[in-house]
């Protein structure tokens, strides 16, 4: 029975304020509580990477999935359907990650979560690439500085990943 003689929906009206125009306080906290642990779930439905140092399609969902979801707490969007949204999203980016998976799509792997670029090849400044991704000479050397080498001549090569980084392969010695 719920408190004070009151139908399931005036109870979820009067705890989530799913019919009010302004929150309280404590229907808020409770919003909050519910969308945390909906969100917590639907991330665990999701994968792992999801939030993780990822690539800019990762870091799209993450930013869209924060906004859906405070839209939620603060009472600017409906409790309930926004949740099913961002789950919604979160199996998006699921299958969107299987179809950029599949050896078949290259194509559409690349534009989802971008491709590696070479930036140091056998020692020398790939500068068409450099400059492509606006990265200077300075960026490259503090991220080799960072690796171990100090010398270009060391390099093997040196990758713009598809999560921003750079990686460094030195020569063999």
């Amino acid at each position: 029975m719920l408190p004070f003689g009151m139908g399931m929906p005036e109870f979820f009206n009067m705890a989530f304020g799913v019919a009010d125009t302004t929150l309280t306080w404590w229907q808020m906290s409770l919003r909050a509580v519910v969308v945390f642990l909906a969100a917590l779930a639907i991330i665990r439905i999701g994968n792992p990477r999801i939030f993780g140092k990822s690539t800019a399609f990762d870091i799209v969902l993450g930013i869209m999935y924060g906004s859906l979801l405070s839209r939620a707490i603060t009472g600017n969007s409906p409790l309930f359907p926004t949740i099913v949204a961002s789950l919604v999203l979160v199996l998006l980016h699921r299958a969107l990650a299987s179809v950029a998976y599949s050896m078949r799509w290259g194509s559409v792997s690349d534009f989802l979560k971008g491709r590696t670029i070479t930036l140091i090849k056998d020692g020398k400044l790939q500068q068409e690439a450099l400059r492509e991704n606006s990265i200077t000479e300075n960026d490259l050397k503090e991220a080799l500085r960072k690796q171990g080498c100090t010398d270009l001549e060391d390099v093997h090569t040196a990758c713009l990943e598809r999560n921003g980084d750079i990686s460094v392969v030195k020569k063999k010695e």
